[in-house]
């Protein structure tokens, strides 16, 4: 923030604190309580619930996600009906509501699994303990340590690194800023829940990549660094590589057709998932080969040969 509320934050020192940081923490917590995106995996505190809710969000928006994370509940309302479920039905379920990489319903199912048999059906409360649940990374563990359990770190996501780093001149101008000491040492000590939820709102509703600082009433105005000075730069955003034509886009419409249709050979399979499919051609057999290799090694579909020919079906 700027110079006349922070000292420097000094490389491998815990990071100086805007001397008003009651304040700061005061104004983003009000703002967030008076008006937020009303999520309804921000209503409860269930950690199955919101473990469903990370995973989904990974690769869509929020806004459509609540669509998937209601029906996903309504069909496996609980950890043990999950685990209780065949793998392709879950993985259908998720090509069929397009949401993203298939093989994070596998994780999620294993995930599932490992709640019932490994944890007598209580999930871990901690990060690291989360961190063991297959699938489930640093980020993801914290998040549902966080908003399950009242229990996690600062969360750090692309929208926090942006708030932080317009917020602070010092991670602004800094050459490896060190996002998550100042995360960790600006949220308020046992308040990960409504702190994460506040900030992450802050970066996704006000503090976006074309800012509405004034125009969503950005409570840290009178502190931010880039309101004061004009300079909203902030790190470049990855980008998702395009869906339409990729390989993961037929690698999804593999699991839907087989989901739908059961085993198949692989020139029943091609036609039916593009529609320029010759068995010889540059979209033919050798490239559907390679599609459902690496569905077989994300553990999604099985490929066996069957006189001379090959067929393919989701794993059961």
């Amino acid at each position: 923030m700027t110079d006349g509320h922070a000292s420097s934050l000094e490389t491998g020192d815990a990071p100086a604190l805007p001397e008003d940081v009651d304040d700061v923490r005061d104004a983003l917590i009000s703002w967030y309580e008076a008006d937020h995106r009303d999520f309804p995996w921000r209503r409860t505190d269930d950690p199955y619930e919101i473990l469903v809710s990370e995973v989904m969000s990974q690769q869509t928006q929020l806004g459509r996600v609540v669509e998937a994370w209601e029906d996903f509940l309504d069909e496996w309302p609980t950890a043990a009906d999950l685990a209780a479920a065949d793998r392709s039905d879950v993985v259908s379920f998720w090509s069929g509501h397009s949401l993203g990489y298939n093989n994070r319903a596998k994780y999620l199912h294993e995930a599932a699994r490992q709640v019932i048999e490994e944890y007598d059906g209580e999930f871990p409360r901690s990060p690291d303990e989360l961190s063991e649940l297959m699938g489930v990374g640093p980020y993801t563990a914290n998040a549902v340590a966080s908003f399950a359990f009242n229990n996690g770190d600062a969360v750090v996501d692309t929208n926090v690194k942006r708030v932080l780093h317009r917020a602070f001149a010092e991670i602004h101008n800094a050459d490896d800023p060190a996002y998550e000491d100042v995360a960790n040492a600006l949220m308020p000590p046992g308040e990960s829940r409504i702190w994460n939820n506040a900030i992450m709102e802050l970066g996704g509703v006000a503090c976006q990549k074309t800012p509405k600082c004034d125009e969503e009433g950005c409570p840290w105005r009178e502190w931010c660094y880039a309101y004061q000075s004009g300079d909203f730069t902030a790190p470049d955003v990855p980008t998702q590589p395009e869906f339409e034509g990729s390989r993961r886009q037929f690698r999804g419409r593999i699991v839907r057709v087989l989901g739908k249709h059961g085993e198949l050979h692989l020139d029943e399979l091609g036609p039916r998932i593009r529609v320029d499919y010759t068995p010889d051609g540059e979209h033919g057999q050798e490239w559907l080969r390679g599609l459902l290799r690496d569905l077989s090694d994300d553990g999604l579909v099985d490929i066996d040969d069957e006189n001379g020919q090959t067929v393919a079906s989701l794993q059961q």
